[in-house]
C-alpha cells in the first residue's frame, strides 16, 4: 500500500514534467529509474522509522502501580510475632501459641510514629517462617486465636489495617511461603493452604498495597521442603487485587537489592532479566540484583530493606544499638538517592508498641530530611537547555515540581544548565529522570562553574532513574551544567535541584 501510494504521486508529478519537455523520451527513461530509487528510499525510511518506534515501544516501563509504589520513596517494615517474645530471629515453628501476648498492643501508636517519621506505609509480618499467623486464619491452628492474647479474640492485621486507613498510610503484608509449623507443608496441599490464606488477607484486610514474598525455603515439621506454585500465587493476586505490587528476589514487580544493609547500587537500572531464574531458587547474583540489567526485559525496581536495629525482631539488648538519625539519613542518600525505595524495619516491642529508642531516631531522621532538603537553591535560578552554543529557557527544569516535565527539553539537546541567582555554596545536586518512556541515562557529567564559565568541580555518574542524589564536598558555584554522556535513547531530565546540606551528614 505504501509503495502504491508513493508510485501514484510520482507518476503524476513526472508525467507533468514530460509534457513540458522536448526530451520526453529521455525523461520517461529517467522517470522509471528515478521513481524506483525514490520509492526504495521512501520505503526504507518508512520501515526504519516504524522499526525504531517499535524498538522504543518495547522498552519496559513502569506500570501505574509500580510508579505509585516508587513515589512513596520510604516506608516501614514491622517484624512482629513469637520471635518478639522468645528472642529468636527465625522461630522453629514449635513455639506455644501463648508465648504471643503483647501487653498493650496499639497499632494507632505505630501509625502515629510512622507519620511523625515521614514514612508512607507499613508492611507487617503477618506470617513469618515459624508459621504463626497474626490473624485468626481458618487454615491454620497456629494463630492469635490459639493464644491467650485477648482471650483468643485478637487480630493484629485488623487493628493495623484499620489504623493505616485512619492515618492515611498504605498497608502491606509479608506472608512467608515457608512454614515450619503447618502439617501440610512439603506437600501439594500446602499450595492450596497458601492460596486460601492469601484470599483471606485480601478479602478481610484490603486494600493491600504491597505483598512481600520472602525467598527462604527450608524444611517443614515433616522434614520436607515445599515446591511453591508461585505462578498460581501471582495469578491469584493479579485477579483479586491488580493494583497490588509484589516483592520477591526477582519480583514480579519489585526486586530485592541483594543486601540487607539498605544500600542501592551506584549504578541502578530499573530493569532486570529474569529468564532462567525462579522466585524460590536460582536468582541472579547479588551484584546483578543491586545494579539491575541495562537492557533488562522487565521493569523491576530495587527495594532496599534494612532494620533500624542489628536484628529484625525486637530484643531489649539492642535498645542501645538503634541507628542514629544521621545514619538513617545517609541510608536514604544511598537508597532513595540512587533510584530505589527504602524499606526500614521498626520492630514492635513486647508491649506491642514501637519502642521509644526507635521512635526518637525515626522522628530525628524526618527532621534531618526536612531541614536539609527544604531550601532548593536551583529554584532561585534559571533553567536552560543548551544546544549549538545557544540557550533556551526551560522553566519546568528547576520549578521544584518533578512531574512538570516539558517536552521542549527533547529530544536531542542533552545538556541542561541551571544559572543560580548568585554564586552560592552547594554540596548536593539532585537529578530526576522522566521515566514514562523508560530509563535511558547510562552516564552523566555535572560541571560546577563560576559566573565566567570557569570550571570549579566535575562529577561523573552513571544511572539517574527516578531520583539521583549526588553529594560532594561543598563548593561555590554560579552555574550547574548537566550533560548526558551515554544513553540508550534520549534522556528526559525532568528536574535539577541544588542544596547545601549539613556537611557532617555526607560520607564521601
Amino acid at each position: 500500500m505504501v509503495e502504491k501510494k508513493y508510485s501514484l504521486v510520482l507518476k503524476r508529478l513526472l508525467g507533468n514534467l514530460i509534457k513540458l519537455s522536448p526530451l520526453g523520451d529521455f525523461i520517461f527513461f529517467v522517470k522509471v529509474i528515478s521513481m524506483k530509487i525514490i520509492i526504495t528510499i521512501l520505503l526504507v525510511f518508512t520501515f526504519s522509522l516504524a522499526e525504531s518506534q517499535t524498538l522504543q515501544h518495547k522498552q519496559p516501563v513502569a506500570s501505574k502501580a509500580q510508579k505509585d509504589w516508587h513515589d512513596m520513596e520510604y516506608y516501614l517494615f514491622a517484624h512482629f510475632g513469637p520471635n518478639t517474645f522468645t528472642g529468636l530471629e527465625w522461630g522453629l515453628g514449635d513455639e506455644k501459641e501463648d508465648i504471643f501476648n503483647p501487653t498493650n498492643l496499639d497499632c494507632d501508636q505505630w501509625c502515629r510514629v510512622a507519620k511523625a517519621g515521614g514514612a508512607k506505609g507499613i508492611i507487617i509480618t503477618a506470617k513469618h517462617h515459624d508459621g504463626f499467623c497474626l490473624w485468626p486464619s481458618k487454615y491454620s491452628t497456629h494463630t492469635v486465636r490459639e493464644s491467650k492474647w485477648k482471650d483468643g479474640k485478637g487480630d493484629v492485621l485488623k487493628e493495623l489495617s484499620t489504623a493505616c486507613k485512619k492515618y492515611g498510610l498504605k498497608f502491606g503484608v509479608y506472608l512467608s511461603p515457608w512454614d515450619r509449623n503447618h502439617p501440610d507443608y512439603g506437600t501439594d496441599k500446602y499450595n492450596d493452604v497458601y492460596v486460601n490464606m492469601t484470599k483471606e488477607i485480601f478479602a478481610n484486610y484490603g486494600p493491600i498495597w504491597e505483598l512481600w514474598w520472602d525467598g527462604a525455603n527450608g524444611e517443614g515439621p515433616n522434614g520436607k521442603k515445599q515446591v511453591y506454585d508461585f505462578q498460581r500465587f501471582e495469578k491469584l493476586v493479579r485477579s483479586i487485587s491488580p493494583n497490588t505490587v509484589i516483592f520477591s528476589d526477582i519480583g514480579p514487580d519489585i526486586r530485592w537489592v541483594g543486601n540487607e544493609n539498605g544500600i542501592g547500587g551506584e549504578t541502578n537500572w530499573n530493569t532486570l532479566d529474569t529468564a532462567g531464574f525462579t522466585r524460590d531458587a536460582g536468582a541472579p547474583s547479588t551484584d546483578t540484583l543491586k545494579s539491575g540489567n541495562a537492557n533488562g526485559k522487565v521493569w523491576m525496581t530495587a527495594e532496599c530493606d534494612v532494620s533500624i536495629r542489628p536484628g529484625w525482631f525486637y530484643h531489649r539488648s539492642e535498645d542501645t544499638l538503634v541507628k542514629s538519625p544521621a545514619t538513617l539519613f545517609n541510608l536514604y542518600l544511598k537508597s532513595v538517592g540512587r533510584g530505589a525505595d527504602l524499606l526500614l524495619n521498626i520492630p514492635p516491642d513486647r508491649r506491642g508498641l514501637f519502642n521509644e529508642h526507635d521512635s526518637v531516631a525515626l522522628v530525628g531522621f524526618k527532621k534531618l530530611l526536612e531541614e536539609n532538603f527544604r531550601n532548593n537553591l536551583a529554584k532561585k535560578g534559571t533553567g536552560y537547555v543548551v544546544s549549538n552554543n545557544s540557550k533556551k529557557i526551560i522553566k519546568t527544569l528547576n520549578d521544584g515540581i518533578p512531574d512538570s516535565f516539558s517536552a521542549t527539553t527533547l529530544p536531542h539537546s542533552q545538556t541542561m544548565l541551571i544559572e543560580l541567582d548568585k554564586q552560592r555554596k552547594i554540596n548536593c545536586v539532585v537529578l530526576r529522570e522522566d521515566l514514562s518512556k523508560g530509563q535511558q541515562c547510562a552516564k552523566f557529567q555535572i560541571k560546577l562553574k563560576d559566573k565566567q564559565g570557569g570550571l570549579i568541580k566535575e562529577i561523573n555518574g552513571t544511572t539517574i532513574g527516578r531520583k539521583r542524589v549526588i553529594s560532594f564536598p561543598s563548593a561555590e558555584a554560579y552555574k550547574i551544567e548537566v550533560s548526558i554522556t551515554e544513553q540508550k535513547n534520549s534522556t528526559r531530565i525532568s528536574e535539577i535541584e541544588a542544596y547545601l546540606i549539613d556537611e557532617r551528614l555526607i560520607e564521601n
